[in-house]
């Protein structure tokens, strides 16, 4: 073969070298694609590519070919970048040595090195600027040539091209993940804010929090831990853990207590020699590296949310993993304050509720049975002083009446504090019997009942004594308050709900006033409680009580929602 067609086979291969290099997006994978195609176009033993440090002032990496691992391991440290290889950094221009150790930078290779004399070095440049240097040594049959040098500055130059064209991929591909994930934490904080206003369930919202959050970081594990006087108690967990919610942790003495008392994150990356007590205590096993994130709210902290094991290799959390998990942090303090907050002031009004309810009792018992009492006990007495037969045969008459009269009055009392008919019939028969007896009061009421029997099977005694509670409060506040003289009172179902109205016709209330006289804290929490809403309105034309209510919950469920509230239901307290 001539020279001049080896020429042209060299130029051809490094065409086809270009052409494989640019449309290589992998860093990694071209810079061992050059090593390689420059030993075959060189016919080098040796290979190496020095990266520059971003002062360009020695190599911060250095990669090569030709050389066994167990030289690798002989020869020790990588060079940084003296000697002929620091040559090329001072001045960044092609150099070619016939004998390297003639250089008079040269001085000599360290023990364990392979022999080396023929050397040719080129540099890399990316837009002008060194971005490091290819060095090639020991050219079968001799010295390196200037075809050599040619072919390896061509060679420098694609794989300049190739190395930025892949640091621009990767740029932008880790830009694109980057607001990516941009977006899925915006969308999570959305569903989190939305969660914490709209969802009365603290456990419910704690558990959204850690699910998203492992999924955002990449955790292996994620937990919540609420502070509970001087102990830090699991409230939610997402991940591989297991028997973890319920445990207690010592503030004093804690990683997690420091950096809730300290009010600023932690980035674990050895949790068996970093953590002051054992992830084991939580539930949490294998665990090797954490974040540990303070949940403050304006300054004072409610708990911690700790994440543990980044990606599947248990990798360090990074400084964007804290930022995003101190936003899941705030969101997640918020939650537990606002459900302290509206625990607190439901607690408050179920207080204020059976408080009034108790003074209403109070006053019903002392305007007519205690006076009726008082009066009758004058009456007997005053029979007594006079020897008249007849006298005293009508005063008993008159006393047996007065008896009588009190004895349905008390009974009206009683059924108003607890129906019997609600525990032996039902609902229906229940608030008939309560409306009859608003009729025989002077109001006129008309109904519109519709539950069918399916539905009403499927009501729970708790949901019908809150139904019941509901109309009988209603109209007793068009008795005392609306000056009404008629009232409209609906119970129907519409799918799975069921829906109570009552509605009059009197002068109506302003809603935005206090309006605790009027019984209606003791309403709405009592529709709170079976999880159901409730609308107001109140005006010229009278007062419009609407609520709707899940008519297939379950006792369990509202079991619990009455023990939430830390206070017995109001009329069954009093009647106890």
């Amino acid at each position: 073969m001539t020279k001049a067609s080896e020429g042209e086979g060299i130029l051809r291969r490094l065409l086809e070298v270009g052409r494989t290099l640019v449309c290589e997006l992998d860093p990694e994978v071209v810079l061992d694609r050059i090593l390689d195609e420059a030993r075959d176009i060189t016919g080098a033993r040796y290979a190496a590519l020095g990266v520059l440090n971003e002062e360009r002032t020695e190599l911060e990496r250095f990669l090569t070919k030709g050389i066994d691992p167990v030289t690798h391991r002989a020869i020790g440290d990588l060079p940084r970048g003296r000697g002929v290889l620091g040559a090329l950094i001072e001045d960044p221009r092609p150099l070619r040595l016939d004998d390297v150790d003639e250089h008079p930078q040269s001085y000599g290779f360290p023990a364990g090195h392979p022999s080396m004399h023929s050397f040719l070095g080129v540099p890399i440049l990316i837009r002008g600027r060194a971005w490091g240097n290819l060095y090639l040594t020991e050219k079968d049959g001799g010295p390196f040539t200037a075809e050599d040098e040619e072919a390896a500055l061509l060679l420098a130059q694609w794989a300049a091209t190739a190395i930025e064209n892949a640091r621009l991929y990767e740029s932008s591909e880790r830009g694109r993940h980057e607001a990516e994930r941009a977006v899925r934490s915006l969308e999570a904080a959305r569903d989190i804010a939305d969660a914490v206003g709209g969802i009365p369930d603290l456990e419910r919202v704690l558990e959204l929090i850690v699910k998203r959050g492992r999924a955002l970081v990449e955790a292996r594990t994620v937990l919540i831990m609420l502070r509970d006087g001087r102990d830090l108690e699991v409230a939610a967990t997402a991940g591989h853990v297991s028997g973890a919610k319920g445990r207690r942790l010592p503030l004093e003495g804690s990683t997690s207590g420091r950096v809730l008392e300290r009010g600023r994150p932690e980035r674990i990356s050895d949790v068996t020699t970093q953590l002051r007590i054992a992830v084991q205590d939580l539930g949490v096993t294998g665990a090797r590296t954490a974040l540990l994130v303070p949940m403050l709210h304006h300054g004072a902290g409610v708990g911690v949310l700790a994440a543990f094991d980044r990606g599947d290799n248990g990798d360090e959390f990074s400084a964007a993993d804290e930022q995003l998990l101190r936003t899941f942090a705030a969101s997640a303090a918020n939650a537990v304050v606002l459900n302290q907050s509206v625990t607190a002031d439901r607690l408050r009004s179920a207080i204020v509720a059976a408080d009034a309810e108790r003074a209403r009792w109070a006053r019903e018992l002392h305007d007519e049975t205690l006076q009726a009492l008082g009066g009758l006990r004058v009456l007997l007495a005053s029979a007594l002083r006079r020897d008249d037969a007849d006298v005293r045969g009508q005063a008993m008459r008159q006393a047996i009446e007065d008896v009588e009269l009190e004895i349905d009055n008390l009974r009206g009392i009683i059924t108003d504090l607890r129906p019997s008919l609600l525990d032996d019939l039902g609902l229906f028969p229940a608030i008939e019997a309560l409306l009859d007896r608003r009729r025989q009061g002077g109001l006129d009421v008309t109904t519109e009942l519709n539950l069918p029997d399916r539905v009403e099977a499927a009501l729970t005694p708790e949901l019908e004594t809150t139904i019941y509670r509901l109309i009988q409060e209603a109209l007793t506040n068009v008795v005392k308050h609306a000056d009404a003289d008629h009232a409209r009172v609906v119970v129907d179902t519409h799918g799975d709900e069921v829906i109570v109205e009552v509605q009059d016709n009197g002068h109506g209330f302003d809603t935005d006033a206090g309006t605790d006289g009027f019984g209606l804290a003791g309403i709405r929490e009592r529709v709170y409680l079976a999880r159901g809403t409730l609308e107001l309105e109140s005006g010229e034309r009278g007062t419009r009580i609407h609520a709707e209510f899940p008519g297939r919950q379950t006792g369990d469920e509202l079991g619990r929602l009455v023990s939430l509230s830390g206070v017995r239901s109001n009329a069954d307290e009093v009647a106890s």
